[in-house]
C-alpha cells in the first residue's frame, strides 16, 4: 500500500490526526482576511465585465493576420475611442472586442480597422451584441444561484440538521466571494462562461462538505450517553477520517482544470478557456478549504452551544480532570458507555468513536479522536 494510503487508513482509525476543530479560530481568521481582501478588490477594481454584459461589437480579422495583438489593440482603441480586448485565435486571425458602441459606430470602426490592418473591408466581419442579452443572463444566473442555495439549505436541514445547513451555506458564500474577488483582482473578463464555472463549483464545494457531515452524523449518534468524547472531538475525527479522500478528489479535479487554465489559456491564448477555468480552479480550491476548515468547525461551534452538548462537555472535562488527578488514563473503559463495543484486550482498552464496526486504534493512547484534548 502506498504511503498516502497508509496515512489515510491511520487517519480513519484515529491513530494520527490534526486538531482542525481545536485551531478553528486560526482558520476563521485566515478566511476573514482572504474574504476582506476579495471584497476590497471587488470594491476598488470592480469586475471586468465582458462584452456580453456591456454590449458592443466583436470584429474578426482574416486568417494569418500579420498584425500583432498589441498593434491591433492600439488600432481598435484609436478607431473606436473605447477600450478594446484582442485575442489571437488558433488559425492566426484576431478577435477584437470593443464595448459600448452601437451599429453606426461599429460600421465606422470596421472600416478604420480594415484600413489600419491593411486588409479588405469585407474580410473584417463584425457582430453586434446588445447589453440586454447579457443582463438577462446575469438575472437568470442570480435567480439560479438563489434557488440553488435555498434548496441546499432545505435539503441539509432535512437530511442532517439546521446547524449543518447554516454551516454549508456559510461555506458556499465564502467560496463564491473569494472566487469573484479573485476575478476582480486579476482583471479576468467576466463572460457567460465565468457564470457557468461559478455555478459549477458550488456542487463540488457542497460534495466535500456533505461527505464530512455524513461521517459526523453517523459518529455522533447517542453521543450524550457517554462521557469520553466531546462533540468537537468527534467532529475533528470526522474531518481526519475523510481528509485523504477530500484531498484526492480535489487534486484529481484540479489537474485538468489547471491544464485548461495554464496551458490552454496561458500558452494557447484561448480566452474562453480562461473565463471558465479560472472560476473552476479558484472555486475548487476554496471549496476544499471551506469543507475542512470552515464548515465542520462551524458546526461544532454551533452544536457546543446546545444545553445537552454543553453538559456533555462539562462531564467529559470533569472526568478527564479527575483521571489526571488520580494519575489514570481518561480513556479507561466504562462498560456502560454506548460508544464502547469491543472487549478489553489485556490491560488496555480498544476505544471506538463512532459506528460500532469502526476500527479502533491499537497504539499508545488508542481510541483517542485525532487532535488535542479540549
Amino acid at each position: 500500500m502506498s504511503k498516502l494510503g497508509n496515512l489515510g487508513a491511520r487517519l480513519h482509525r484515529g491513530e494520527v490526526g490534526y486538531d482542525f476543530v481545536g485551531n478553528r479560530k486560526i482558520w476563521y481568521g485566515i478566511s476573514i482576511l482572504i474574504t476582506i481582501t476579495a471584497i476590497v478588490g471587488l470594491a476598488v477594481r470592480g469586475l471586468n465585465m465582458g462584452i456580453e454584459f456591456q454590449g458592443g461589437a466583436v470584429f474578426t480579422t482574416p486568417k494569418n493576420t500579420t498584425v500583432s495583438v498589441a498593434q491591433a489593440e492600439t488600432f481598435a482603441e484609436e478607431s473606436s475611442g473605447h477600450d478594446a480586448i484582442v485575442q489571437k485565435l488558433g488559425n492566426g486571425s484576431l478577435r477584437i472586442q470593443v464595448a459600448g458602441i452601437d451599429t453606426g459606430k461599429a460600421d465606422q470602426v470596421s472600416t478604420k480597422l480594415a484600413r489600419e490592418l491593411n486588409v479588405s473591408e469585407k474580410d473584417v466581419t463584425g457582430e453586434l451584441v446588445g447589453p440586454s442579452w447579457g443582463e438577462q443572463i446575469a438575472n437568470k444566473a442570480w435567480q439560479g444561484l438563489a434557488i440553488f442555495l435555498v434548496l441546499v439549505v432545505i435539503y441539509l436541514a432535512i437530511a442532517f440538521e439546521w446547524r449543518m445547513a447554516v454551516a454549508a451555506f456559510v461555506a458556499l458564500i465564502h467560496d463564491i466571494t473569494i472566487t469573484v474577488g479573485i476575478y476582480a483582482l486579476v482583471g479576468f473578463e467576466v463572460t457567460p462562461g465565468t457564470v457557468i464555472g461559478l455555478l459549477t463549483i458550488l456542487g463540488y464545494s457542497l460534495y466535500d462538505t456533505v461527505v464530512v457531515f455524513d461521517s459526523l452524523k453517523e459518529q455522533t449518534k447517542d453521543i450524550t450517553k457517554q462521557t469520553r468524547w466531546t462533540y468537537s472531538d468527534v467532529a475533528n475525527r470526522s474531518i481526519n477520517s475523510t481528509l485523504v479522500r477530500s484531498i484526492n478528489t480535489t487534486v484529481v479535479a484540479l489537474l485538468p482544470v489547471g491544464a485548461l487554465l495554464f496551458i490552454g489559456g496561458g500558452f494557447l491564448g484561448a480566452g474562453m478557456l480562461n473565463d471558465i477555468s479560472l472560476s473552476l480552479f479558484v472555486g475548487l480550491a476554496a471549496g476544499a478549504y471551506s469543507s475542512i476548515f470552515i464548515a465542520t468547525p462551524l458546526v461544532a461551534d454551533l452544536k457546543e452551544r446546545e444545553p445537552q452538548i454543553k453538559a456533555l462537555r462539562k462531564r467529559v472535562l470533569a472526568k478527564r480532570a479527575q483521571a489526571a488527578a488520580q494519575g489514570e488514563s481518561a480513556d479507561a473503559r466504562d462498560t456502560d458507555e454506548p460508544f464502547d463495543d469491543e472487549p478489553e484486550d489485556g490491560d488496555a482498552a480498544h476505544a471506538v468513536v463512532g459506528p460500532r464496526n469502526q476500527p479502533s486504534s491499537r497504539n499508545r493512547g488508542r481510541g483517542r479522536p485525532s487532535g488535542k484534548r479540549r
